[in-house]
């Protein structure tokens, strides 16, 4: 959209402004107005033209959403629950809990996480099943204790441990939310079982650290080939809906400013048990992600193995 103001009689006076949708100004002309001067102390006659950090205008809106719409509670004296904006897979608030301890602080799920998946018929026991668990979980810095996530965070890391928790927890849900009578197999197993014999080669469970500076945890990453194939990022994504498009795409989002410029994502989706709307397929498609249904997975064999 493109406006244009006059805020006095001046006719010459005026100021253009290009914006995304209706919020967010993205450049300002301004036109015969009175010089500006810049944090570095230089001014600027007009016309002059203001460009706007995008990213930074988005970073700002999340740390503002995220500070209210976090709660804090007191409980059992020494723990604070955090109840976050995030949602689980029963659509519940996320929450976790912190406590002071040895200069810094303790931040765990108090084994929610583990407790609910069991309580879904969802059986970790297998070897299989805690190798991925574990590398999962290290992936994002989080351990075990007993059944608990839990991380331990210092007063300047406390945000981006913070962070890390949730991502792990949110990760963990959607690995594993399968009971045996509904799924007869992990889609992650099932992901590597394909690119191993299709003869693509993979690092699994790479992290970056993004432009916000959090860390991200990808799938598989896929090397720039000497045949000249770019670097390419492959996420598996078991439950295709908008929660879960949406957090792919904050990852690559965040993540690609970073990465060789001509990097590539796919996001690979189960369309075996539930059909994947149209609308997610064109979020994906819209920030140059690549979708793949699982049950088109033949179509990027050779893209992927170059």
């Amino acid at each position: 959209m493109l406006d244009v103001t006059r805020a006095q009689i001046k006719l010459t006076k005026a100021a253009y402004q290009n914006r995304a949708r209706a919020a967010v100004i993205l450049l300002r002309l301004d036109i015969d107005g009175p010089p500006h001067q810049n944090p570095g102390g230089e001014v600027v006659p007009c016309p002059h033209l203001h460009v706007y950090d995008l990213f930074s205008t988005f970073e700002a809106f999340m740390q503002t959403w995220l500070k209210d719409k976090t709660t804090l509670r007191e409980v059992n004296g020494s723990w604070v629950e955090i109840t976050t904006p995030f949602l689980d897979r029963h659509n519940d608030a996320l929450q976790i809990y912190a406590r002071a301890e040895n200069g810094g602080y303790v931040l765990t799920d108090d084994s929610y996480t583990i407790h609910d998946l069991e309580a879904s018929g969802c059986n970790l026991n297998t070897e299989k099943r805690q190798d991925l668990l574990n590398m999962t979980l290290k992936g994002f810095g989080v351990r075990m204790n007993n059944e608990a996530l839990e991380v331990h965070a210092s007063p300047e890391n406390f945000p981006a441990r913070k962070h890390n928790l949730i991502q792990a927890i949110l990760a963990v849900n959607d690995l594993f939310y399968l009971a045996q009578p509904v799924v007869e197999s992990l889609f992650f197993e099932d992901v590597i079982a394909w690119l191993d014999a299709s003869d693509i080669r993979y690092t699994p469970k790479v992290k970056f650290t993004g432009i916000s500076g959090f860390d991200h945890l990808f799938d598989f990453v896929i090397p720039k080939s000497a045949s000249k194939h770019p670097e390419r990022i492959v996420q598996a994504i078991n439950r295709p809906t908008r929660d879960t498009a949406e957090a792919f795409i904050y990852k690559w989002s965040d993540t690609r400013e970073v990465r060789p410029p001509a990097s590539k994502a796919y996001a690979v989706l189960n369309d075996i048990e539930q059909t994947i709307s149209g609308g997610v397929l064109d979020a994906f498609r819209n920030y140059q992600i690549r979708p793949v249904p699982w049950s088109q997975r033949a179509e990027v064999v050779t893209e992927l193995a170059a």
